[in-house]
């Protein structure tokens, strides 16, 4: 008798202790999870912070007990963020793993099928090398930058607009070549120079072109990744006016700041996290562009500040006005040219890389 006492309430322990176990893991199942690695600062004011305030918006959207994530910030050098990727996906604790920045390739495309039930995620590019575990995306910046060079060549005094871009690839390369459309377009004698500097973190060289520009009558300077910092100094100190994409750079361009393409990620991230949570873990690339609320044409307070109410709502108006028309595509900003998974991969890390 006493002995089958004790077999039936060990036997109720066991349940009770299995079904602590099981409501746990369904507790724990509802928490999405997702690592991200990015090459630069996550406050750059530029590439990598674009990514960790979209993380950091769908954290507040979801609510902290329902959303978690890592970000390790500062990985330009792809064997670290390798590593990172390596042992999170090992982990098997994350639902999602980004890879912001395209240098981050072939790191993706060797990890991914070595984890088949995590998700990855990596841009700015719009291959997905055909595997079903992993996304791809990037942004339509040539948009907002069209909306830029146009703004910037109606404020334009000299006619004269710099430009300092990092390596002429990805997201930096289409907002320089809308920034130039968007001018030509509003005033076809203006002068759009624009000066590669083939680093993405290098200020000070970013610096001395942007005040190579400034010393050449430029009056209005813009330019893309972390490195920016540098010519935004340039503006301020110089009295220009600065125009920027990624993300909001108003509180460090001062008085020179005027407008700015801000990424909001967080759009199609949102999307990514569904789809999973379906049961579909990859096979997709996204853009975000201004159509679908991922970029988003932000003026900066500074200069609304300047602005009369009347003058105010001629500006917004204007800007509300150019977004309607890029959307509908009654603006063409620039032919499409679709990119091959062959000319993508024969880029070198360096070449491709986003930031």
């Amino acid at each position: 008798m006493k002995k089958s006492f004790r077999l039936s309430l060990l036997m109720v322990v066991v349940l009770v202790l299995m079904s602590a176990v099981t409501f746990a893991k369904a507790q724990d199942a509802k928490v999405f999870r997702v690592a991200a690695v990015a090459p630069s600062a996550k406050n750059d004011l530029a590439f990598s912070q674009s990514m960790f305030d979209a993380l950091t918006a769908i954290q507040k959207e979801m609510g902290a007990d329902k959303f978690e994530f890592d970000f390790v910030e500062g990985t330009f050098n792809v064997d670290d963020a390798a590593s990172a990727l390596r042992d999170w996906a090992s982990s098997g604790k994350y639902n999602l793993l980004i890879a912001h920045g395209s240098q981050y390739g072939s790191v993706i495309q060797e990890l991914a099928p070595e984890f088949p039930e995590v998700s990855f995620a990596w841009g700015t590019d719009v291959n997905t090398f055909g595997l079903p575990n992993v996304y791809a995306y990037t942004a339509a910046a040539e948009q907002g930058g069209y909306i830029n060079g146009a703004i910037a060549a109606s404020l334009s005094k000299s006619g004269i607009m710099g430009v300092v871009g990092p390596i002429e690839v990805g997201d930096a390369k289409a907002y320089i070549d809308g920034f130039k459309a968007g001018a030509a377009a509003t005033k076809s004698d203006s002068t759009v120079n624009v000066n590669y500097i083939q680093s993405f973190s290098d200020i000070p060289l970013a610096t001395a072109a942007g005040k190579a520009f400034a010393d050449n009558k430029a009056d209005v300077l813009t330019g893309s990744a972390q490195m920016v910092v540098g010519p935004i100094g340039v503006a301020k100190e110089g009295k220009l006016l600065w125009f920027g994409t990624q993300a909001n750079q108003s509180e460090l361009a001062g008085d020179a700041g005027v407008l700015f393409e801000v990424y909001h990620w967080e759009v199609i991230l949102k999307d990514m996290i569904t789809a999973i949570q379906a049961g579909t873990l990859g096979g997709e690339a996204y853009t975000i562009d201004l159509k679908n609320g991922g970029e988003v044409m932000e003026t900066s307070p500074n200069y609304l500040a300047t602005l009369s109410d009347d003058d105010k709502k001629v500006f917004q108006a204007k800007i509300d006005d150019y977004v309607a028309k890029i959307g509908s595509g009654e603006i063409v900003v620039l032919p499409k040219v679709e990119a091959t998974p062959e000319a993508t991969m024969e880029m070198t890390p360096e070449a491709t890389a986003s930031g």
